[in-house]
């Protein structure tokens, strides 16, 4: 299977391959409001299995929901039929980057449109959410040579718009810039570039050129007119804008975890143009917070290097499965053949390392499914002892998404699950033969 070409990183190329891919369209016929009804309509269609493509009362533009929020989808994007297959692309996207190609003039894709913070595609999702939000804006920003681009959540009020910026690479770029830099906030592309932008490479690997192994090879890339960033052809949107040093209060939003998330001062977006694609259909991506789509992008490419760190570290793994219980954040489950008793631990260990705000990890054997919880219950209710099968690591640095942590620390656990090894036939599963008849 191959990979889906788009060398614009477009929506509306990507959805030409809808049939491909597996994509079930529908269309919301009248316009929503932006407070709470287009969200109501995104849950209701993400529930069905479909993707959303509806008109919201305020802006002239079209919105765009559920575009990757199945591993069937993600899969065939990358092409790719099966879990390792996945992992491998995104792992050789990251080693073997591919090209980004520029285009001289970046009026010949987008126009400048008034509005200013007004313009900016925000929707009210939950009653209790601090603002509107932009939930898939990709961030770009260069200093000197070093680019980057990551996402991160807007919200827009009256008066300002903040940006959650955690403690990665963008944060670590505004640090040296003194508290304030350009940057370019994109909106609206193919969905790979925004698994690309939810990687965590070292600093100094652009994540623009990992987008464009994954959509094809190439990526054309326009730079913007007042700072000269890079951002796709394709976008349906771009804001340049610059980020801070003014502080505002940022939250609460709901996150992965189904929870708000805290408010906190983040720093504030200052608008000075927004861009709208006039070379291809502009599609306005909405991400639903705490949905199947948010959390597959985010969680994808951490269970990818889960699966990295435990094929490296135990003999074989079978499959790695961030939960989506945990958000696909907290918990894993792993299961591997095990050549060694240590082996559980061992592989517990580097999935914990591999990802870490990954909270709680449970190993299993080959012939339990990840996938199917009832059966990881089952091992662990066969296969525990908790006195051997235990190991409880206490004030480790944790998700900030974890309510119960304290001041950042939390309390991980790994769980082998695994049988031992010399007493293998004591937990053989039963099993009733086929039948010629």
């Amino acid at each position: 299977m191959r990979a889906i070409a788009n060398p614009e990183a477009s929506i509306e190329e990507f959805l030409r391959s809808s049939s491909q891919l597996g994509l079930r369209l529908e269309r919301e016929e009248a316009p929503l409001s932006r407070f709470y009804e287009a969200a109501a309509a995104v849950k209701e269609a993400e529930e069905r299995g479909a993707v959303l493509l509806f008109r919201v009362k305020e802006y002239s533009y079209e919105f765009i929901a559920n575009l990757m929020s199945s591993r069937r989808v993600l899969y065939r994007s990358l092409g790719a039929a099966r879990d390792k297959e996945a992992y491998e692309k995104l792992a050789e996207a990251e080693k073997r980057r591919g090209v980004l190609d520029y285009v001289d003039d970046f009026g010949d894709y987008f126009e400048a449109i008034d509005g200013g913070l007004k313009a900016l595609p925000a929707l009210r999702f939950f009653e209790k959410d601090g603002g509107m939000y932009i939930t898939s804006s990709i961030f770009v920003a260069c200093r000197g040579r070093t680019c980057n681009a990551s996402i991160h959540r807007i919200m827009v009020r009256e008066d300002y718009a903040a940006v959650r910026v955690v403690p990665r690479h963008l944060y670590a770029l505004l640090r040296q810039s003194g508290g304030s830099m350009p940057v370019a906030v994109v909106i609206g592309v193919d969905p790979r570039v925004l698994l690309a932008s939810a990687l965590s490479p070292p600093l100094g690997v652009f994540e623009l050129e990992i987008a464009a192994r994954l959509v094809g090879g190439s990526l054309k890339v326009c730079q913007t007119p007042l700072y000269g960033l890079p951002v796709p052809c394709g976008a349906s949107m771009v804001v340049e804008a610059t980020l801070g040093p003014e502080r505002a209060p940022e939250g609460p939003f709901t996150d992965l975890l189904g929870l708000y998330d805290t408010v906190r001062n983040e720093p504030v977006l200052h608008v000075q143009r927004v861009y709208i694609n006039k070379k291809v259909k502009p599609l306005i991506h909405v991400i639903l917070p705490g949905g199947l789509e948010h959390m597959l992008l985010m969680g994808f490419p951490r269970e990818a290097a889960i699966y990295s760190a435990v094929a490296r570290a135990v003999p074989r793994v079978h499959k790695v499965r961030l939960t989506q219980a945990g958000g696909m954040w907290l918990h894993a489950v792993v299961s591997i053949s095990k050549s060694h008793d240590g082996d559980g631990k061992t592989a517990g260990m580097a999935a914990l390392s591999a990802h870490p705000s990954l909270k709680h990890v449970v190993v299993v054997d080959e012939d339990i499914d990840p996938d199917k919880p009832g059966e990881v219950e089952w091992a662990i209710a066969t296969r525990l002892q908790a006195d051997r099968g235990l190991v409880v690591i206490p004030a480790a640095r944790g998700s900030t998404l974890d309510p119960s942590a304290r001041d950042g620390l939390t309390t991980k656990l790994l769980v082998d699950a695994t049988a031992p090894l010399g007493e293998r036939e004591k937990y053989i599963r039963p099993r009733i033969p086929s039948s010629r008849f």
